[in-house]
């Protein structure tokens, strides 16, 4: 499939011809070998009033390009930054949302972006300044970007590790009580530090201290949190690749 290479002005032909003869979306990017997501996309974004024309559709698509040839995009082109910024404010993380672009769209690259150019937009200095600055809609909400020493990742290590992006949608979409996520950050000097659990709904925020960054103090904690909560309130908990969360299998919620 040719889905991340530009349209050409011969493709751009064949589009309008078949558009005006009636064939769907689907039939054409089938016979371009193309995405049907390129194809809606290239009807929405170069009309001329209420029909498609070619040759207007090939003017347009050279003055965008021009214009990105000399300026600089917020976040690879304008439908990605729509995405982003959209979700952002629904309180997904950037590597929620990058995964999800990516699953949503496998074979459409001009929709994929990775969670550290997210990262990266989100803590440029002019994003900072502004009146409603990117990073408050971020969990943690912080002004500038941590690495916590120690806190490493070891995705091969943790058993039956599932990943974030086979997340039920009903999830994702914040629809239900009771899904969770947890966090552990780890205090000054790596002595201990605090383990938190969000309830994605309604941000209800619980924690407790962990006398040391390992998985059983950890894993103990988090017992003790969902202790006190009535089963429909604890249905799900999603926890990140530290090596704290080795024992997660152990957490029956």
């Amino acid at each position: 499939m040719k889905t991340h290479k530009k349209l050409t002005a011969i493709e751009r032909d064949q589009i309008a011809l078949l558009h005006t003869q009636g064939i769907s979306n689907s039939e054409i990017a089938r016979r371009l070998r193309r995405e049907v997501s390129t194809i809606g996309r290239e009807l929405k974004r170069n009309r001329w009033g209420e029909t498609y024309v070619a040759i207007h559709a090939q003017q347009l698509a050279r003055e965008r390009a021009s214009y990105v040839a000399h300026s600089k995009q917020p976040l690879k082109n304008p439908d990605v930054y729509d995405y982003v910024t959209a979700r952002l404010r629904d309180g997904w993380s950037p590597d929620q949302i990058a995964g999800r672009l990516k699953k949503d769209h496998p074979k459409d690259r001009y929709l994929w972006i990775t969670a550290e150019t997210i990262y990266r937009w989100i803590y440029q200095p002019e994003q900072i300044k502004r009146d409603d600055p990117w990073y408050e809609y971020l969990r943690r909400k912080q002004k500038k970007r941590r690495k916590y020493k120690g806190r490493k990742v070891h995705r091969a290590r943790i058993p039956d590790r599932v990943s974030i992006h086979l997340r039920e949608t009903v999830i994702n979409e914040r629809k239900q009580f009771g899904h969770w996520e947890g966090d552990t950050v780890e205090g000054k000097e790596h002595k201990g530090g605090l383990h938190t659990e969000v309830e994605r709904m309604s941000r209800f925020i619980a924690g407790k201290k962990v006398d040391s960054i390992t998985s059983e103090a950890t894993i103990r904690v988090q017992q003790q949190l969902f202790a006190g909560l009535p089963s429909k309130a604890r249905k799900t908990t999603t926890l990140d690749n530290g090596r704290e969360n080795h024992l997660h299998k152990r957490l029956k919620l």
